[in-house]
């Protein structure tokens, strides 16, 4: 049975399928979901956990990650809804919450011809998301546009914490295994270029990504790390795995470190495929790939 908590009326519902919360279209229920529209929900949805003793997961745009057919305990919070966006003219500097696309935050920035997230525009995930795992393409990265990042522990107090405090290295941070949620982050940008100028290389960025990737079929987006020195697509293609497919999860074809579920997939497919990449690469290569995507749940 839903219920609404008191102080705020944040809904919190059971049972609540987790697939089409996900790029990927695949994965369980959530033991308890809800998706607050405000701080004072956020927090109250928080607390509701913690007087509970429910484990807490957050949701951005669900563009990396695996969840389990099996689906997940405790209380799922997807910040779907929190997009709150606050642009400093005269700092040059951009906030934005964590349901925010980061798409939109780099665009923003392009159109005040303010350069440090051009690379930014094809990165298919939340603003909360992006921070937790350092997104980046194009050899830059969050770590590189940061300034501030708001925090909420699982008692719902906030910090505001410094890049340096969250140890951000490639597509990883300290936010992957301490118990701290993203609410915000507070983007530096340099000012000085024409409107035209970064609206272009942003242009370009974009058209680059999607000419390159397979953007007509759910996926996760890069499914593995690039080993040091080494692109793990190039790896997957010379083992010849393009194409390998279990159920309706395939390596795409435009690029092999991409899964694409072509129509009923489920997250075990997926996930046998991962695991079938990983033998046949190390078999040949000698490299054991290491997932960019976020497994959750049981497999």
């Amino acid at each position: 049975m839903s219920l609404y908590l008191p102080e705020t009326n944040c809904l919190i519902q059971p049972q609540v399928s987790l697939a089409t919360h996900t790029s990927l279209r695949v994965g369980g229920t959530a033991q308890w979901y809800a998706a607050p529209k405000s701080w004072e929900q956020l927090q109250d949805s928080l607390n509701w956990a913690h007087k509970e003793q429910l484990p807490i997961t957050f949701l951005g745009g669900g563009s990396n990650l695996l969840i389990s057919d099996r689906g997940l305990s405790g209380l799922i919070i997807s910040a779907r809804y929190l997009r709150n966006l606050d642009i400093n003219e005269e700092a040059c500097q951009i906030t934005a919450s964590a349901g925010m696309p980061l798409a939109t935050v780099a665009w923003k920035a392009a159109k005040r011809g303010w350069s440090g997230l051009e690379w930014a525009v094809g990165i298919p995930g939340t603003v909360g998301g992006s921070v937790v795992m350092n997104a980046g393409a194009h050899g830059k990265s969050m770590a590189d546009a940061l300034v501030s990042i708001v925090l909420a522990a699982a008692d719902g107090q906030l910090e505001r914490v410094t890049p340096e405090t969250l140890d951000f290295r490639y597509r990883t941070s300290n936010l992957q295994t301490f118990p701290r949620w993203v609410m915000e982050a507070t983007f530096q940008l340099t000012p000085g270029y024409s409107r035209e100028e970064i609206t272009a290389q942003t242009r370009t960025n974009l058209n680059k990504r999607r000419s390159t990737q397979p953007y007509d079929k759910p996926s996760c987006g890069s499914v593995f790390r690039n080993p040091t020195g080494q692109a793990a697509g190039w790896l997957i293609e010379q083992t010849g795995l393009k194409g390998y497919q279990v159920g309706d999860a395939q390596v795409a074809h435009r690029h092999a470190n991409f899964i694409v579920n072509r129509g009923q997939a489920s997250a075990q497919d997926i996930y046998n495929v991962i695991e079938h990449v990983q033998e046949k690469v190390e078999q040949q290569w000698s490299v054991l790939l290491q997932p960019e995507v976020k497994l959750l749940g049981e497999f």
